[in-house]
């Protein structure tokens, strides 16, 4: 795709006073989201939105629409005054966030999902929307077909919430049931996987935890109002999970999960990770089960709410993104209450968390500095431990901790308090 170019004379932003007539749609990307996407449109009314141009980056590519549609140009969209609302679906990051922004600069509305790009720059995509007027929608971003960024900033839009708690991405939740309840090694359900199109050739996204923390990255600047950089934040996945931890977790009567925790600690302090988590058989998210999402949302006096629905495949996603075009006909944008309105608590990592930690060398088992040891196994073929660690600890060797033989899972049996969990 050609370098973009922006031209301030030709800003189409759209005033709040004013009712948005039609869509006229621009789509950056034509893969299985925005094929889906393209198909639905034709079944709505022209007067109230069409897609009008199609950039793509592959030329030679056969596809199945009117070839006047398809342009290489990013800027054909950009420029175009009519266009009044940009759908971004592609897969590289790096360009969703230049077409993402210059859009936005222009005044153009913006529908996305990619998490990846949003969880990166999601402070600097806020602070231009306030500056231009323009409204960037994303609940394809976060749980496929679960409306959660929606409902956080319209039901959950007071001080009161505590801590957002789930099951954030369909893939390592699919491979994780074919282990737990069919018996399956975990290669032969990441194969399965695979061939059902839930997880990619490389699933590193995926099952290293990285896809559920950038979700959780956007969701805690919803429910709390505070943005974190990716880097500063832990997570950890199910790629070294073996045998001997499966043992371990259907000896204790307890499933392992790939879970996102947000938890208020104090009315000025927060804390987020991402874990391989032991769930009890009576928790929410036990029974959460294949390529479907759950999320338990809780506040000071409305306890525990639960969210549920399929989180990977196209047409999740591609309900997400028809949901967001729909509502900016409406004029809907977010308000970002909670940076608006509230004092944002702030992020710490002065936390203690209780671990099971599977290993087979002291050595490694040394890069913890382990706060407590709690219980400790030594075996003929491998060893673990039930220890406190720090978060601000895993932090600091989050890069070293995959690259070794051990795996680790938060036994979930502690209360959230600042300094300890």
């Amino acid at each position: 795709m050609e370098t973009i170019s922006i031209n301030k004379s030709k800003q189409s932003q759209v005033k709040e006073s004013q009712l948005i007539q039609r869509q006229v749609i621009g789509l950056f990307g034509f893969g299985t989201v925005g094929q889906g996407l393209y198909h639905v449109l034709q079944g709505v009314p022209a007067s109230k939105a069409y897609i009008k141009k199609i950039c793509v980056k592959q030329e030679f590519k056969e596809r199945p629409v009117d070839k006047k549609l398809i342009t290489f140009d990013p800027n054909v969209i950009l420029d175009d005054p009519e266009i009044n609302l940009v759908v971004e679906l592609i897969d590289n990051a790096d360009d969703a966030y230049k077409f993402v922004k210059a859009s936005l600069l222009l005044g153009k509305s913006v529908v996305s999902g990619n998490k990846t790009m949003l969880s990166h720059h999601l402070d600097e995509l806020i602070r231009i929307q306030r500056e231009t007027g323009s409204a960037l929608l994303y609940d394809a971003s976060a749980c496929g077909s679960i409306p959660v960024i929606r409902n956080l900033e319209e039901y959950y839009d007071n001080d009161l919430l505590t801590s957002i708690r789930g099951i954030l991405n369909g893939s390592s939740n699919f491979i994780l049931s074919r282990i737990f309840n069919h018996g399956e090694s975990y290669n032969i359900a990441l194969k399965k996987a695979q061939d059902l199109g839930f997880a990619e050739s490389n699933p590193a996204f995926d099952v290293m935890g990285f896809d559920a923390l950038y979700k959780l990255i956007i969701l805690t600047v919803h429910g709390f109002g505070t943005y974190i950089h990716p880097n500063d934040a832990f997570c950890y996945g199910i790629h070294n999970l073996s045998k001997y931890d499966i043992r371990y977790a259907q000896e204790q009567g307890k499933k392992i999960k790939l879970v996102a925790t947000l938890r208020k600690l104090d009315n000025d302090n927060f804390t987020i990770f991402v874990l391989p988590t032991l769930v009890d058989s009576d928790d929410y998210i036990y029974n959460v089960e294949d390529e479907f999402n759950g999320v338990v949302i809780e506040g000071a006096y409305y306890d525990k709410q639960f969210m549920f629905g399929k989180g990977a495949g196209g047409f999740p996603t591609g309900s997400a993104v028809l949901s967001d075009i729909s509502a900016r006909f409406h004029n809907y944008r977010y308000e970002y209450k909670k940076l608006n309105f509230f004092t944002p608590p702030a992020y710490t990592t002065d936390v203690t968390l209780e671990l099971f930690i599977r290993y087979h060398d002291m050595v490694d088992l040394s890069i913890f500095d382990i706060y407590e040891l709690i219980e400790r196994y030594n075996g003929p073929e491998h060893r673990w431990v039930i220890a406190k660690v720090k978060l601000s600890t895993l932090i600091k060797v989050k890069d070293l901790i995959p690259k070794l033989n051990l795996f680790i899972a938060f036994t979930g049996n502690s209360d959230f308090k600042s300094g300890n969990l």
